[in-house]
């Protein structure tokens, strides 16, 4: 067994220096069996909780994400004190703390890792310690404010050491007033905000009414958090909001209403003496972000492609990008565990118009995929994209342009129409050091002129061997 205690404080994959570029040449088919690598937002939340569970307790986490985010995060709690205990390759063994971290004072590194630096953030408010949390420049562009606006609410200390509203920034001890809490947090950022607070909610020991301001978007991200956190032994109460619906017959109104109830997503509570217990094991299902690469692959090259790790059990909400593939006409079927899908039948993939809410990363496959479908395809509510590793939205104009496309970029949308037969151009498509970005333009490797990836190391924040994976399925 090797304790992680042997870790740097700034923990990321080696990147090689050697590697500034990978070709790939035109295929015409692509078909074969993957195995999926763990969730990264799985991977790097239960991690965590696993480490607040009661005092001794142990869960052992199985299948756990190797990449940069999930060694930030592992590196991060080590620091904090926390006894990690890797006895397999994808296996830890994470011994909880109580919820109080031994470490008072602490320097953080938290490189590009959002599903590390948020939770964490909220967690850390609440130590009673002194903690600097910074990263890569790109870190320091992306917003926090609206999760630290939130903790100040309730007493939380916050000092910027930069632009206000983003790393660096010092936490000192909070404030923490008697009695009940409630605070409002904004929900049309991100929703790694609301996670965070969400997870961190139960170290207060007392009730906590969390109100979403706004429209919350990547609500299939908060399903996860909640799944999870009930895994955990805490569960979130959710007001329920009545829908009245008029029924209808065919001479017109019934004048009768129906009172349906529905899942609030701007009210939720954690309630006085709700613990972390350790679930003693747990397993980490396959990425369902990095399946989009694979579904679209199958769709475009043909297939059959099968993906193990998701299918109709996952509790991943990018699950569903098999959806909108089979609404650009690809035939896909689903197991418990797996995914397969074949290319469409006949007349090739079609244009769709899609609200891409439920599946705002996984949504970026859809963008190329649109290269391959007839007519113009039409990506709206994804203005997150701005705030992710890179400027999502003008990375993926910039370069679907660079292939022969036309693209219209608006605040919040993206329509592609794909290049005209003679159109296609090779293109070096410049990646931004961000992984969705280089996993995503490889489908290009499916078109008659082939594509270039530059720094294609990227995809170690998530899929340090995507690269490799691919070369086995294209034929």
């Amino acid at each position: 067994m090797n304790e992680i205690g042997g870790l740097p404080k700034a923990v990321l994959l080696p990147r090689p220096t050697d590697m500034n570029q990978i070709k790939l040449n035109p295929t015409v088919h692509c078909s074969g069996e993957i195995t999926l690598p763990g969730s990264k937002s799985i991977s790097n939340r239960v991690l965590l909780l696993s480490a607040l569970c009661q005092k001794g307790q142990v869960t052992r986490v199985r299948d756990v994400l190797d990449s940069d985010d999930t060694r930030v995060m592992l590196s991060a709690l080590h620091t904090l004190g926390v006894s990690v205990t890797q006895v397999a390759e994808h296996d830890y063994d994470v011994t909880g703390t109580g919820g109080e971290f031994t470490n008072k004072d602490a320097d953080l590194f938290m490189g590009n890792a959002g599903t590390a630096i948020r939770p964490l953030t909220a967690v850390l408010a609440l130590q009673n310690g002194r903690y600097h949390l910074h990263g890569v420049p790109r870190m320091h562009e992306r917003p926090i404010g609206d999760l630290l606006d939130a903790l100040v609410q309730i007493g939380v200390q916050v000092e910027y050491k930069g632009n206000a509203g983003y790393p660096p920034f010092t936490l000192s001890p909070a404030q923490i007033p008697e009695g009940d809490l409630s605070l409002s947090i904004k929900g049309n950022v991100s929703s790694q905000f609301l996670t965070a607070v969400l997870m961190a909610a139960p170290l207060l020991n007392r009730n906590v009414t969390i109100h979403v301001i706004g429209e919350l978007i990547s609500k299939p991200y908060i399903e996860i958090t909640l799944n999870l956190m009930a895994r955990f032994g805490v569960n979130v109460e959710r007001k329920s909001t009545p829908n009245s619906l008029v029924v209808m017959s065919n001479s017109g109104p019934s004048n009768s209403l129906v009172t349906t109830h529905t899942q609030s997503w701007d009210l939720f509570t954690i309630h006085a003496g709700s613990r972390y217990v350790s679930p003693k094991e747990i397993f980490v299902e396959g990425d369902a972000s990095s399946a989009s690469y694979f579904i679209a692959l199958g769709a475009i090259g043909g297939g059959p492609l099968k993906i193990h790790g998701v299918g109709l059990s996952s509790i991943q909400g990018d699950v569903k990008f098999a959806d909108a593939i089979q609404m650009m006409g690809a035939n896909v079927m689903m197991g418990a565990n797996w995914i397969e899908v074949r290319g469409v039948d006949e007349g090739g993939l079609r244009a769709i118009e899609l609200d891409c809410n439920h599946i705002p990363d996984a949504a970026m496959t859809l963008a190329t995929a649109a290269l391959f479908a007839k007519g113009t395809t039409r990506l709206t509510n994804i203005a997150s994209w701005r705030v992710k590793e890179t400027d999502r939205l003008s990375a993926m104009a910039t370069e679907l342009r660079k292939v022969g496309a036309s693209v219209v970029e608006g605040a919040d949308f993206i329509e592609i129409t794909p290049p005209a037969a003679d159109g296609w151009r090779h293109a070096e498509i410049d990646t931004y050091d961000d992984h969705r970005m280089a996993m995503c333009f490889s489908l290009v490797a499916l078109s008659k002129v082939g594509v270039t990836i530059n720094e294609p190391e990227c995809v170690a924040k998530t899929f340090p061997t995507y690269f490799e994976v691919l070369q086995e399925l294209l034929k």
